[in-house]
């Protein structure tokens, strides 16, 4: 062969192998979206640019216009973030019926944290026996015993965003001393934090109290120190749902605090508020204490769900002291004439010693029926305990034990005792992340027998439809920031909350101008609109803004994780 020639075929391998390059260059991702305005989380200036994805990660961001993907779509004049923790969810029991996790899917929502004051583990014989009576309208056979199986169970069930608990700090006590209202020994609260150790190491985020509600109302404040001790040894949060958030704010906030310090634990207040009418002027007082606490160095956060309403049990108008034993010995107490005269007698008037959501709300007019369990109550959903009362000729006290009596529930509540101006001074607030406070439920089968929350669908989007788009409280990259971002860097999830190489490619695509709420409270069943993709740990969950069925979510671990080599699953 001549030089020439040789030099020639020499040049064509090398145009060859460069083609052939160039091609898998151009294949080497899986996903790109092209042409978006990225909020990569950080609560800085957005960008428009491309993104890539491999497998489950975040592959690379920028200019992609020679790169080629399996997948690639056109998201121009579209918001690409990262996917939106809720920071208070309760999926607990929605996931196993539906794994979708419809309403809040389409929100943009890719983790659920749960495990508000009570968990789906550990539990033992008699506390599974209490959770198949406790049942409702779901119904699940309870294939786990800790709460780290749990979690595994709902991953190998399939759901489609991630999962991720606390410890309820409720749950350990009932495992050792049932629903007694006393202390306990040094040796069952020795059991009590094995119990949350043991959770720990199996990847619960930390430790988190219910305090208004019995048992967990029968902690005292020391007893939750040594809980949260345990947590901070794994560098877990104390999460808690205050002693008070009404009369007794101030001092709910003061104790929280207490706990916060003396067990050298990071602290977030759930559902920050200040509830009755009487109460809201305190808002600002609890904020200052937030906010001085943080200036000392205590990381202290909080979450809000963007509504002046709650929701919860009509048993939470009755004094705790009558559910002391458990819900059957609550039924007793009900069925007892004296008993039911005092019952009515201090929802009436009580006002300290115990959260009174009776009188925060005002009126039995504010007071909406929405969840029983027995099919001849269901017929009153929608309906206030004022309009109840009157259709039987009752007190609105004495309906409320009568309703409870006779579905064998704590029937679902929403109370109507929140001020909308302290919603938006919460809104403001840069350490203030987002929750639903609910089940992520579905407009179909099962989950249309009762009503739930507007929140349950509406919580994420309301935030960028009211707050951001049209009141402007916050600019859109500070709330996406602190629906991702924080509350990831909150609860020491590595990998997660920012869109970053090498993150996992938990992703929203929606439109900032269209993206809005439709849940009202007299129609919750309605689904937000705008978001147009959802993808979770790469997988493409929403597309087109219709759920494509896949379910790829996996268990998020907590940073005391035993099995853990750097970063979550």
């Amino acid at each position: 062969m001549k030089r020439s020639d040789s030099r020639r075929a020499s040049w064509i391998t090398l145009l060859v192998a460069a083609l052939l390059a160039a091609g898998c260059a151009r294949q080497r991702y899986d996903l790109i979206l092209r042409g978006g305005t990225i909020y990569d989380g950080s609560g800085g200036a957005p960008v428009v640019a491309d993104l890539a994805v491999k497998g489950d990660r975040i592959a690379a961001i920028g200019d992609l216009s020679d790169a080629r993907a399996a997948a690639e779509f056109d998201v121009k004049g579209l918001a690409v973030a990262p996917g939106f923790i809720n920071m208070m969810s309760w999926a607990n029991e929605s996931l196993i019926a539906d794994g979708r996790s419809m309403s809040d899917i389409k929100q943009g929502i890719t983790l659920e944290v749960m495990g508000e004051g009570n968990s789906m583990g550990p539990l033992n014989d008699a506390m599974k026996e209490r959770m198949r009576a406790a049942q409702g309208d779901i119904k699940y056979e309870i294939e786990w015993t800790t709460l780290g199986d749990y979690l595994e169970y709902l991953e190998r069930r399939g759901v489609s965003p991630n999962v991720a608990s606390f410890i309820g700090a409720a749950t350990p006590r009932i495992y050792v001393l049932g629903y007694e209202d006393r202390a306990p020994s040094s040796d069952e609260l020795e059991k009590m934090r094995a119990l949350v150790r043991q959770a720990m190491e199996e990847g619960a985020l930390g430790v988190a109290s219910s305090l208004v509600y019995p048992p967990g109302f029968f902690a005292k404040t020391d007893e939750l120190i040594a809980l949260a001790r345990v947590a901070a040894e794994y560098g877990g949060l104390y999460i808690s749902h205050l002693r008070s958030e009404g009369d007794e704010l101030i001092e709910a906030v003061e104790e929280f605090l207490t706990i916060v310090r003396q067990a050298g634990v990071r602290g977030e207040i759930y559902h920050l508020k200040a509830a009755g009418k009487d109460n809201w002027g305190k808002f600002d007082r609890v904020i200052e204490m937030i906010e001085k606490a943080r200036a000392e160095g205590l990381e202290v956060t909080a979450d809000i769900y963007t509504y002046p309403a709650g929701a919860t049990g009509l048993d939470s108008s009755m004094p705790p002291w009558a559910q002391e034993g458990g819900f059957e010995k609550f039924l007793e107490r009900l069925k007892n004439p004296a008993i039911r005269r005092r019952i009515a007698r201090e929802m009436r008037e009580s006002k300290k010693g115990w959260e009174n959501m009776y009188l925060q709300a005002g009126s039995p007019d504010r007071i909406l029926l929405v969840g029983f369990k027995n099919e001849k109550l269901k017929p009153l959903t929608g309906k206030t305990l004022a309009e109840v009362a009157r259709m039987r000729g009752k007190s609105p006290e004495e309906t409320a034990m009568d309703l409870i009596l006779e579905d064998a529930s704590q029937i679902g509540a929403i109370y109507f005792s929140q001020s909308e101006d302290n919603v938006r001074k919460a809104v403001r607030l840069p350490w203030v992340s987002f929750c639903t406070d609910s089940a992520s439920v579905a407009a179909e089968g099962v989950f249309l027998k009762s009503n739930p929350h507007p929140r349950a669908y509406g919580s994420f989007a309301r935030l960028l439809a009211k707050y951001v788009r049209e009141e402007k409280l916050i600019p859109l990259e500070e709330a996406i920031r602190r629906m991702a971002a924080l509350p990831a860097e909150t609860l020491r999830l590595d990998g997660r909350g920012m869109l970053r190489n090498g993150y996992y490619a938990d992703i929203v695509v929606f439109d900032p101008a269209r993206i809005q709420d439709h849940a009202t409270w007299e129609k919750p069943h309605q689904y937000a609109t705008g978001v147009v993709h959802v993808f979770v740990n790469g997988g493409h969950v929403i597309r087109d803004g219709e759920h494509t069925g896949a379910k790829p979510g996996r268990v998020v671990r907590g940073p005391g994780w035993k099995g853990r080599k750097g970063g979550t699953t």
